[in-house]
């Protein structure tokens, strides 16, 4: 999986650099490719950093929903009603973490 996020900073970079690249289309534009490559290669790193994150996130979800779904199962009747309310909760936790990986 690869792809990029750029700042704000970075893309209004990038469209300054692309345009003088493009006024430059035939003369020496080495240098203003060096800068791009610069800008992808960290932009890059800040994703690849990012869905990392974002997997450890998911990870640690699918773990709560299995231990509020091990203590539901494990709940006598008067904490059952609290035992399946931490169990959604964790669900919802776990989906939240999911639709922010994608």
């Amino acid at each position: 999986m690869s792809g990029h996020t750029y700042t704000t900073s970075e893309k209004a970079r990038r469209t300054r650099l692309l345009a003088k690249g493009a006024r430059r289309a035939y003369g020496d534009i080495t240098a203003i490719e060096r800068e791009l490559d610069r800008i992808d290669e960290r932009a890059a790193d800040r994703y690849e950093r990012e869905q990392r994150a974002l997997d450890r996130q998911v990870d640690q979800a699918k773990d709560q929903v299995a231990a509020a779904k091990a203590a539901e199962k494990a709940a006598d009747y008067s904490e059952r009603q609290a035992a399946k309310q931490a169990r959604k909760d964790a669900e919802d936790r776990l989906r939240r973490a999911e639709r922010a990986r994608r």
